[in-house]
Order: structure tokens, then sequence, then C-alpha cells
């Protein structure tokens, strides 16, 4: 469900890609979701600036069925 979500929202250029964004986008976006094996470092980033997230499927996985070139952590959706 949520991959799909990503997938649908990457259509309509509407996903952030990133911690970095994430943080920096935070009243934009809705939706925020961090890949099962992220860092402790960007869940602590993002549980400090009071964002709630999704866990899913690790970053290789997300990459695969994402068809994306590189693994990322965070998605998020404006």
């Amino acid at each position: 469900m949520s991959v799909k979500e990503i997938r649908d929202a990457m259509e309509n250029e509407q996903v952030c890609f990133g911690c970095r964004q994430a943080l920096k986008n935070k009243k934009k976006s809705k939706t925020f979701f961090v890949a099962k094996d992220a860092r402790d470092e960007i869940i602590e980033k993002l549980e400090s600036a009071g964002i709630e997230f999704s866990v899913l499927k690790s970053k290789e996985e997300l990459a695969r069925e994402l068809n994306l070139d590189f693994e990322c952590e965070v998605f998020s959706i404006k």
C-alpha cells in the first residue's frame, strides 16, 4: 500500500527523497516513510523534529520496487 503511494507520488512529481528534504519540507509534506534499515541518527532527527512516519521495507527492496538507481532512507509525499 505505502510503496504504491510513493510510486503514485513519483509519477506526479510530489515525492522528496532523503532526510534533509523531509526536514526542509515538513510543513508542506503530508506523509513520511522510512526504510526499516535506516540509520538510528536519521530516526532520531525525524523524531526530534516532530515528524511522524511509517516504516517500510529495506532500502534495497524499496529501490528495486520503485525502480530507483539509488537507495533512500526517507521518503516524503507532498
